[in-house]
Protein backbone atom coordinates (compact mmCIF):
# COMPACT_ATOMS: atom_id res chain seq x y z
CA UNK A 1 0.00 0.00 0.00
CA UNK A 2 1.14 3.67 -0.73
CA UNK A 3 1.75 5.62 2.57
CA UNK A 4 -0.94 7.94 1.18
CA UNK A 5 -3.56 4.71 1.96
CA UNK A 6 -1.80 4.20 5.52
CA UNK A 7 -2.65 7.93 6.33
CA UNK A 8 -6.30 8.05 4.86
CA UNK A 9 -6.86 5.19 6.97
CA UNK A 10 -5.13 6.69 10.36
CA UNK A 11 -7.38 10.08 9.68
CA UNK A 12 -10.39 7.66 9.08
CA UNK A 13 -9.72 5.92 12.46
CA UNK A 14 -9.46 8.86 14.22
CA UNK A 15 -12.67 10.16 13.45
CA UNK A 16 -14.52 6.80 13.45
CA UNK A 17 -13.14 6.85 17.40
CA UNK A 18 -14.78 9.99 17.72
CA UNK A 19 -17.76 9.06 16.99
CA UNK A 20 -17.77 6.23 18.50
CA UNK A 21 -17.64 8.20 21.78
CA UNK A 22 -20.46 10.44 20.72
CA UNK A 23 -22.49 7.58 19.51
CA UNK A 24 -22.15 5.86 22.75
CA UNK A 25 -23.43 8.79 24.71
CA UNK A 26 -26.70 9.26 22.02
CA UNK A 27 -27.18 5.60 22.45
CA UNK A 28 -26.97 5.84 26.27
CA UNK A 29 -29.50 8.82 26.81
CA UNK A 30 -31.61 8.67 23.97
CA UNK A 31 -32.21 4.24 24.20
CA UNK A 32 -33.95 3.29 26.63
CA UNK A 33 -37.75 4.26 27.48
CA UNK A 34 -40.08 3.42 31.10
CA UNK A 35 -39.37 -0.40 31.53
CA UNK A 36 -35.71 -1.08 33.62
CA UNK A 37 -35.48 -3.70 30.37
CA UNK A 38 -35.11 -1.72 28.08
CA UNK A 39 -33.10 1.14 29.96
CA UNK A 40 -30.26 -1.92 30.78
CA UNK A 41 -30.46 -2.58 27.51
CA UNK A 42 -29.91 0.85 26.04
CA UNK A 43 -27.03 0.91 28.68
CA UNK A 44 -25.19 -1.76 28.21
CA UNK A 45 -25.28 -1.11 24.21
CA UNK A 46 -23.62 2.55 24.84
CA UNK A 47 -21.42 0.69 26.78
CA UNK A 48 -20.51 -1.42 23.83
CA UNK A 49 -20.25 0.57 21.48
CA UNK A 50 -17.99 3.19 23.64
CA UNK A 51 -15.33 0.38 23.67
CA UNK A 52 -14.82 1.17 20.41
CA UNK A 53 -13.10 4.12 20.54
CA UNK A 54 -9.84 2.72 22.20
CA UNK A 55 -9.66 0.39 19.03
CA UNK A 56 -10.17 2.68 16.46
CA UNK A 57 -7.35 5.22 18.06
CA UNK A 58 -5.16 2.46 17.90
CA UNK A 59 -5.31 1.35 14.44
CA UNK A 60 -4.87 5.10 13.76
CA UNK A 61 -1.57 5.11 15.48
CA UNK A 62 -0.52 2.43 14.01
CA UNK A 63 -1.73 3.47 10.66
CA UNK A 64 -0.26 6.82 11.19
CA UNK A 65 3.37 4.85 11.55
CA UNK A 66 2.79 2.61 9.01
CA UNK A 67 2.24 5.76 6.58
CA UNK A 68 5.68 6.88 7.82
CA UNK A 69 7.64 4.02 7.78
CA UNK A 70 6.70 3.76 4.02
CA UNK A 71 7.44 7.30 3.30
Amino acid sequence: MEPNHFKLLSKLCFVLGFASIIGSIAIWFLTGGQAIDTQAHGERFGIFVGLWAPTFFILSNRFDRFSEKAA
